[in-house]
């Protein structure tokens, strides 16, 4: 667990020769059957949503189970400091998607005309010119992420980019 979200206080990990309590599977197993629910429940207070709080809550049982075999004075507690840090995280990076989301909407003039005129006109081109343009222009990637994504080299998707322009420029009135 990265020291940022590790709990301090009297539920963190104890370190070697100072009281460890050695633990087993069969704890872990009993710390999830018994915290799995309740630990739920406290994640889609801190959410407002249940799909995301289960699968914080799965994430936060990693981290611990991770720390497991190293010792931790309060596994209950630790539990619950890391789904608390673990929701915190994802409402922060809620909140930033939801501003990048704005902000790009706020960039389009007219939403409605951008997605039927534009979304017309971008079906014409072929599937990779299109994926080119849309990453580059839409999502605003540079041209070697955009070459991960298509599995191609930079140069390809410069090539694909500008004809995918060639293309649009006969379909978009002047």
């Amino acid at each position: 667990m990265s020291a940022h979200h590790q709990p301090s206080g009297p539920h963190r990990m104890t370190g070697p020769g100072r009281g460890r309590v050695p633990r087993t599977s069969l704890g872990f197993i009993e710390l999830y059957r018994d915290r799995y629910a309740p630990m739920v429940r406290l994640a889609y207070l801190l959410t407002s949503d249940q799909a995301a709080a289960e699968e914080l809550v799965q994430d936060a049982f990693v981290k611990v189970h991770g720390q497991w075999d190293r010792g931790i004075d309060h596994p209950k507690a630790y539990l619950r400091t890391a789904v608390v840090n673990t929701c915190h995280s994802w409402g922060r990076r809620k909140v930033r998607e939801r501003d990048h989301h704005r902000r790009r909407l706020e960039a389009v003039p007219d939403p409605e005309l951008v997605s039927d005129e534009m979304g017309d006109i971008l079906a014409t081109l072929p599937d990779r010119q299109r994926a080119a343009i849309v990453l580059r222009f839409y999502e605003d990637l540079p041209e070697d992420e955009i070459a991960d994504v298509l599995g191609c080299r930079p140069a390809t998707v410069r090539t694909l980019v500008h004809r995918g322009l060639k293309a649009l420029r006969k379909e978009i009135p002047a």
